[in-house]
């Protein structure tokens, strides 16, 4: 079951303790949905709504607004109203562990990250233009070519 994009940031939010900029929650909901979508087999996506191609990267709108008061400071609580989510669910565990992979990396990294040339930002940007939905299907497509590249380097160094 998808949540919404507001309880998966305050979820990182309280877990980064509340220091993710708006760029940073973006790209890390962004990643944990690409896990979530290829972990289930596009059954359910991890948040509702959908990851649209900006300039900077996915960007989902809804949480965008909410958070672009903060500009490139980091994002405080405004998600008072939004309900917690449990740590029991399949949806904050793939948030905490998506948020502790990714804890240490810098807006920069993460914008390396979203913008791979085989990905599907890459895919579906177009330069100056927002409201370009990035399908589901584009997203699982390059969760399974990352997973592909990572079992053929393990495989080439042995692992």
């Amino acid at each position: 079951m998808s949540i919404s994009v507001l309880a998966a940031a305050k979820h990182i939010g309280g877990l980064s303790d509340w220091s993710k900029t708006n760029l940073e929650l973006q790209k890390i909901i962004y990643l944990a949905h690409m896990i979530y979508l290829g972990e289930n087999d596009l059954k359910s996506p991890l948040v509702q709504g959908n990851f649209q191609a900006w300039n900077l990267g996915p960007v989902h709108p809804i949480l965008y607004h909410k958070a672009k008061i903060f500009g490139d400071n980091p994002v405080q609580n405004i998600f008072r109203s939004v309900v917690d989510l449990q740590s029991d669910q399949p949806e904050a565990q793939t948030l905490e562990l998506t948020f502790s992979a990714l804890s240490n990396f810098s807006s920069s990294d993460l914008v390396a990250i979203t913008h791979w040339e085989k990905g599907a930002w890459a895919k579906n940007y177009e330069p100056e233009v927002r409201g370009i939905t990035i399908p589901n299907s584009d997203i699982i497509a390059e969760y399974e070519k990352r997973r592909q590249n990572r079992e053929r380097r393990e495989t080439e160094n042995g692992g």
